[in-house]
C-alpha cells in the first residue's frame, strides 16, 4: 500500500526514511507480511539517492523489522518486535461547548450480541430480501442511471421521491408530490434538518414523555430549551403545551414507547394550538406500516390545512438501519432552506442506495415485503400477548396498541417486582429487554420488540425472562 515519507529538511535522510518506516510497522499501518517498494523506486519517488534508501532498508532488516528475498522484493518481517499502539493525541486543552458536554453517551454504542435480543426498533435482517436487493443495486450501477457530474439535487434522486410519494400516498394517506420529499439519511438526519432550519440556542421545543431520546438529545444539541409533556391514553396532552413553544415533536400514529394512537380529537386539538401559536409540529411516523388490526387513524399532516406539520419517516424498520434511508415532508416554505441544509451536510447522500429503493417500490417490491414481514411479527406478537396474559398477568399489563415493532407492558398497581432487577437479571441470563422508565415517565414497566427474535426461538427467550421475573420478586 502507498506509505507516505516526509523530508522536510536536509540532514540525515536515511535515519529519517528509517524512523517512518520503523514507525509504521510498529504502530500496524504497515502489517506483517506487507511487500515495501524496491529501494530504485521509493528512491525516485522521494528524489533522493537509491543507496540513502538502501542504507534505512538495510538497518531495518538488521534489527528485524523488514526481510529480504532475493528475487522476491522486501517485506514486512512475520513476527516484528511488539507493537504499539498509536492514538492521537489526547487534545487536554480542548473541550466541545457546554451543551455537548452535558450530553449522555451515543445510544447503539454497545450494541453487544445476547442469545435473545427483545430490544426495541431493529427488524429483522434474516426477512430482508437480500438477493433482490443486490440485483437492484448491480442495476442502479449501470452507467446510464448515473449523474454526468456525479452529484445530484440535495432532495435526493427525483425517481425515489416520486417513488416515495406514491407509496406513502396510498399507504398512509399523506399529501404530498414527488416536489415535497426530501430523502435523508434516516429519520434521525430528517429532524436534524428541521433543528437546523427552526431551532437556535433558546427555542422551547416539546418533547413526549415517555418518549424517544435521541429525538430530546438532538434538539438539546442544538441550543433548544426543551420540555417533557405528559402523554395519556389519548396522546400527547395539548393542555401541558407552555406558552412560547416554538416546535412539538410527536409520534401520534404509534406512540414511542407505548404504542398508543393520538386520537382525532387529540390531533385536531395539537393542530389548533400550533396556529394559535405559531408553532410548528414534527410528526415522526417511524414504523406504522407493520398493523396487525383496525385502521390507521390520518396522519396529522393529511390533516392540517395550514402548512404546520413536517412529516417524518424512515425505512430503516421495514427494511434495514444500515441503509440510512429516510425522508422528510415539509411546507413549501420552509423547502428552500431545507434543501440548503441538506446539501450543506452531505449533499444528496447515496444515489445508487436511493436508486435501488426507487426500483424496489416501483415494482411492488416494498409492499410485498411488509406483508410477508407483517405476518411473522404477527406471530412473535401473540406469543408476548399470550406469554403475558398467562404467566405474567399479576406483573404487567399490555399497553393495547395495533401496529410496530414492539409492545409495551407496563407494571400493574400491586406488582411485588423491580423492573431494574428484571432486566439485570435478565441480561445476566442472555436476554436482552428494556425498561420503560429508561424513555421516561413516570411508570416502571418493560418495552419488549420483537424484531430480533424468530418465531421459532421466541418460546424459550419468553421462557428465560420468565424465570427472570420469579427471581426478581419482592416479599
Amino acid at each position: 500500500m502507498p506509505f507516505h515519507i516526509s523530508l522536510d529538511g536536509h540532514t540525515d535522510l536515511a535515519a529519517r526514511i528509517y524512523r517512518q518506516l520503523r514507525d509504521g510497522i510498529l504502530d500496524g499501518r504497515l502489517r506483517s507480511g506487507e511487500r515495501l517498494p524496491p529501494t530504485r523506486e521509493l528512491a525516485r519517488e522521494l528524489d533522493v539517492s537509491r543507496n540513502t534508501v538502501a542504507v534505512a532498508y538495510e538497518r531495518l532488516t538488521a534489527e528485524g523489522f523488514l526481510s529480504s528475498h532475493v528475487g522476491r522484493g522486501t517485506f514486512v518481517s512475520a513476527d516484528p518486535v511488539a507493537k504499539v499502539d498509536r492514538a492521537a493525541p489526547p487534545g487536554a486543552g480542548l473541550r466541545p461547548i457546554e451543551r455537548w458536554r452535558s450530553l449522555p453517551a451515543p445510544l447503539g454504542a454497545d450494541r453487544s450480541a445476547p442469545d435473545f435480543d427483545f430490544r426495541v426498533g431493529v427488524p429483522d435482517p434474516g426477512l430482508f430480501p437480500l438477493r433482490t436487493w443486490r440485483r437492484l443495486v448491480s442495476q442502479a450501477l449501470r452507467p446510464s442511471l448515473l449523474p454526468p457530474s456525479g452529484y445530484a439535487d440535495p432532495a435526493g434522486l427525483e425517481a425515489l421521491r416520486v417513488a416515495i410519494a406514491r407509496h406513502i400516498g396510498a399507504a398512509r394517506s399523506v399529501q404530498a408530490s414527488g416536489e415535497d420529499v426530501l430523502v435523508t439519511q434516516g429519520a434521525q438526519q430528517a429532524l436534524d434538518l428541521i433543528g437546523r432550519v427552526l431551532i437556535e440556542p433558546g427555542t422551547r421545543v416539546a418533547v413526549e414523555d415517555p418518549g424517544y431520546p435521541p429525538a430530546e438529545r438532538l434538539f438539546a444539541s442544538l441550543g433548544a430549551r426543551v420540555a417533557k409533556v405528559p402523554v395519556d391514553a389519548e396522546g400527547l396532552d395539548v393542555t401541558a403545551l407552555a406558552k412560547g413553544t416554538r416546535l412539538v415533536y410527536t409520534t401520534p400514529s404509534h406512540q414511542f414507547p407505548l404504542g398508543t394512537p393520538m386520537s382525532l380529537a387529540r390531533r385536531t386539538a395539537l393542530l389548533a394550538w400550533a396556529e394559535r401559536n405559531d408553532a410548528v409540529i414534527v410528526e415522526d411516523d417511524y414504523d406504522s406500516e407493520y398493523r396487525f388490526s383496525d385502521r390507521p387513524l390520518e396522519p396529522l399532516q393529511s390533516l392540517d390545512h395550514n402548512g404546520r406539520v413536517l412529516y417524518v419517516g424512515s425505512f430503516s424498520k421495514t427494511l434495514l438501519p444500515l441503509l440510512r434511508l429516510g425522508f422528510l415532508i415539509a411546507p413549501a416554505s420552509l423547502r428552500p432552506a431545507l434543501r440548503q441544509a441538506k446539501q450543506l451536510m452531505d449533499w444528496h447522500g447515496d444515489l445508487v442506495t436511493q436508486s435501488a429503493l426507487a426500483s424496489f417500490i416501483d415494482e411492488g417490491l416494498l409492499a410485498r415485503h411488509v406483508r410477508k414481514a407483517t405476518r411473522e411479527y404477527a406471530v412473535r406478537r401473540d406469543r408476548i400477548l399470550a406469554f403475558i396474559g398467562d404467566e405474567l398477568r399479576d406483573v404487567l399489563e399490555i399497553v393495547p396498541s395495533s401496529a410496530g415493532l414492539h409492545l409495551c407492558a407496563p407494571v400493574t398497581p400491586h406488582a411485588t417486582v423491580t423492573m431494574d432487577g428484571v432486566v439485570a437479571a435478565a441480561g445476566r441470563a442472555g436476554v436482552a429487554v428494556e425498561s420503560l422508565s429508561s424513555y421516561g415517565g413516570t411508570r416502571g414497566g418493560l418495552v419488549i420488540g420483537y424484531g430480533m427474535v424468530g418465531s421459532d426461538r421466541i418460546n424459550e427467550g419468553l421462557a428465560r425472562l420468565g424465570e427472570c421475573f420469579s427471581a426478581s420478586r419482592t416479599p
